[in-house]
């Protein structure tokens, strides 16, 4: 990505774009290597160093010195747990953050199309493949609940309440409060809060990821299906709200449970589905990292990043 190119977009510009129209989305910044990803998190350490991990196998692995350029390694676990073979499938959507002194990277087993799912946690003091210890089972879903625990984001507030928010159709985003001495579930709140639904039509709401900017809390999720390379119709839409559980609006004051989400990223030109998004914070500021179905590659999912604006209230990608 061209830093500097990215910064020098005039505020006016910005605030011009509108949501909705292809005009309005950018093409992702300019990265090189291996880009192949799916369900992207991304985190810079201390020594300038971009980890990033996504869905396969044992959590695949790229990294960077400069954003632009990436680099394949290991996956992160050398061999995978071996309580991962009770949800008969792949590791997806990590998460990684940096909390309570070490890296913590959430992540999901499951099987497509199916809510017997579990979430995963697993620790290192490095981020580095090979280095994460499992701690196990985090929260499950069965084939009898009524949402799918999967595509976890851990949010730490400021008033050092640790959150992990989770979900993907059925009844949408869920999310629960965690202990951060252990990383699982708090036990003295084991409430299941509801943050975002599409209770008519399509139940096609997953992936969400919170942020606390300008005294609100914006909730990301994607829309609709991926996985489908050049028929993806995959999108990122965001709410905010006053209080980390919700309620979440959109800018039109739709609540996210009843399919609200004002637009941050939809399909235009090549970039096709964008959605698996987590949101970086970086030193020239906010990013959005996603894949996308690249419609000059046949549809093979793409690393995607782009800046974010905050000036108007609601992020905007450039």
């Amino acid at each position: 990505m061209k830093r500097t190119a990215l910064l020098a977009v005039p505020a006016a510009v910005l605030l011009a774009l509108v949501p909705g129209t292809a005009s309005a989305y950018p093409n992702p910044g300019t990265v090189t290597g291996s880009t192949v990803v799916h369900d992207p998190t991304m985190i810079r350490t201390s020594g300038g160093r971009y980890l990033l991990y996504a869905t396969g196998g044992g959590l695949g692995y790229r990294t960077s010195t400069d954003r632009i350029s990436f680099t394949a390694g290991a996956d992160a676990f050398t061999t995978k747990p071996s309580w991962w073979s009770s949800y008969a499938g792949e590791a997806w959507a990590p998460d990684i953050s940096y909390a309570g002194g070490k890296y913590l990277m959430y992540y999901a087993v499951s099987k497509f199309g199916e809510n017997t799912s579990a979430i995963g946690l697993a620790g290192s003091t490095t981020g580095l493949p090979g280095s994460w210890t499992d701690y196990g089972v985090v929260y499950t879903s069965t084939s009898g609940s009524d949402y799918n625990a999967i595509d976890p984001n851990l949010f730490v507030d400021d008033d050092g309440k640790w959150w992990l928010s989770y979900g993907s159709w059925w009844t949408g985003i869920k999310m629960i409060r965690i202990d951060p001495a252990t990383g699982k579930q708090y036990a003295g709140d084991t409430r299941r809060y509801s943050l975002a639904a599409r209770p008519t039509g399509s139940k096609a709401v997953e992936a969400p990821y919170i942020v606390k900017r300008n005294g609100y809390y914006y909730l990301f999720a994607s829309y609709d299906v991926c996985c489908q390379g050049t028929s993806s119709t995959y999108k990122v839409k965001v709410g905010r709200a006053t209080s980390v559980t919700g309620p979440y609006y959109d800018k039109n004051g739709v609540a996210m449970t009843n399919n609200g989400g004002t637009p941050v990223l939809e399909s235009h030109g090549n970039v096709i589905g964008p959605g698996g998004q987590s949101i970086m914070h970086d030193t020239d500021g906010d990013l959005i990292v996603y894949h996308y179905y690249d419609g000059n590659a046949g549809g093979t999912p793409k690393l995607g990043i782009n800046l974010l604006n905050w000036s108007s209230g609601w992020p905007v990608a450039y």
